[in-house]
């Protein structure tokens, strides 16, 4: 009896799987006799109707490309424009593609109707947003607004076009977009309650964008960091460091920190320590070292240098080297106040003007002669040398 049992609970199985792939190459579950070889040749039939629709498309597409290739120059087209069209026929070609298979396997006509109206609003969705971008720059560049605002705008019109198209697609297929937004509204409420820092951040970075306060390209020091703005995202800051080491740093920090601007204006000035000793001339050691910053070319001739005297200490005479650079120059800063101090060194030694260095003497008061505890030493050390001159 169990294994009766078990013979009927697999052929129950194996009489469900051959009902299934018979429903699957197109019979009906209504039909007493089931016709295999009518639905095999019907179903090759539709593959080769397939194959023959995917053919004529493919060679539809490839006969464009090859005459858009061959007239590029009569129709001066550039690179960037030619690679748009292409893919704009690229994207057709797999949308008529799919649309031809939808309509040989038996699929609802509704639904192919419903995928094509979504392919073109997804179509037109693409294009929007892969031109928003040069649309803004181009805009933004005529009225010389910054590349921080631009990106900013970029962001949000972004996040909007792919909202908006989102929606256009789904409500071809029936989809009730206000619901789904009422619903989405909330969720969006709950997930800003469970994560307020990227809230936090996301406002700080707008805050940022908005104020200008540094823009992309521009040097500055924060926390200890200093380097390039490479990007200024809504939710982090990244520095470019002179390692090349890229710091991001959340932008509810970047907002609550002292930011140092280092290229905000046109020139910034830097200094350097130098020592001479007590005894050389200041005037003369001022003239090389204005001579030195004269010669090197990243430091700037206006506003002038200065080479003046900061402190006179126990080893040597101080002077305090101001110059003046390019915000270009600020990133080799380190390099170029390491030249400076090697070429004022080498004119020191040339100018005979010496470089202290921490050190002690000793002033000794002049020996006197006195008789009487001297005498006895004396006569102490002849008395112990040898009489007949051998060791």
């Amino acid at each position: 009896m169990a294994i009766a049992g078990i013979a009927e609970f697999f052929h129950e199985i194996g009489r469900d799987l051959y009902t299934s792939l018979y429903i699957a190459i197109g019979g009906s579950i209504e039909e007493d006799s089931r016709d295999w070889t009518s639905r095999a040749v019907e179903l090759a039939s539709t593959a080769i109707k397939i194959l023959i629709l995917l053919a004529v498309l493919g060679a539809i597409y490839w006969l464009a490309i090859y005459i858009l290739k061959k007239n590029k120059s009569r129709i001066r087209l550039n690179e960037r424009r030619l690679a748009i069209i292409r893919s704009s026929l690229r994207y057709i070609w797999i949308v008529a593609s799919l649309i031809a298979v939808m309509s040989q396997i038996n699929i609802e006509p509704s639904t192919v109707k419903a995928t094509a109206k979504a392919s073109i609003w997804a179509g037109i969705y693409y294009v929007l947003w892969t031109s928003s971008g040069h649309i803004i720059h181009k805009i933004l560049q005529h009225y010389g607004i910054s590349a921080s605002i631009e990106q900013l705008l970029n962001n949000i019109l972004s996040v909007l076009i792919l909202i908006l198209g989102a929606a256009s697609v789904l409500a071809q297929f029936g989809f009730d977009i206000v619901s789904l937004v009422a619903g989405l509204g909330i969720v969006g409420l709950a997930v800003g309650f469970a994560a307020q820092s990227t809230l936090a951040n996301f406002i700080a970075g707008i805050t940022i964008l908005l104020e200008q306060s540094f823009q992309v390209g521009d040097w500055i020091s924060l926390n200890n960091n200093e380097g390039r703005v490479v990007l200024i995202s809504l939710r982090t800051t990244h520095i470019l460091t002179r390692d090349n080491v890229t710091v991001i740093i959340p932008n509810a920090t970047v907002a609550s920190s002292e930011v140092i601007n280092l290229t905000s204006k046109n020139f910034v000035r830097f200094d350097i320590n130098v020592r001479i000793a007590l005894e050389d001339d200041i005037s003369e050691a001022r003239k090389v070292i204005l001579q030195v910053l004269s010669d090197t070319d990243v430091v700037l001739t206006r506003p002038e240098s200065s080479a003046t005297v900061s402190e006179i200490g126990d080893f040597g005479v101080i002077f305090i080297v101001r110059f003046w650079v390019k915000p270009a120059s600020v990133a080799r800063i380190p390099k170029i106040k390491e030249d400076l101090h090697e070429h004022i060194k080498i004119a020191f030694d040339a100018a005979s003007i010496s470089t202290p260095y921490p050190h002690m003497r000793l002033l000794m008061p002049k020996a006197v002669d006195y008789p009487i505890a001297t005498k006895p030493f004396a006569t102490t050390i002849e008395a112990a040398k040898p009489t007949d001159g051998k060791p």
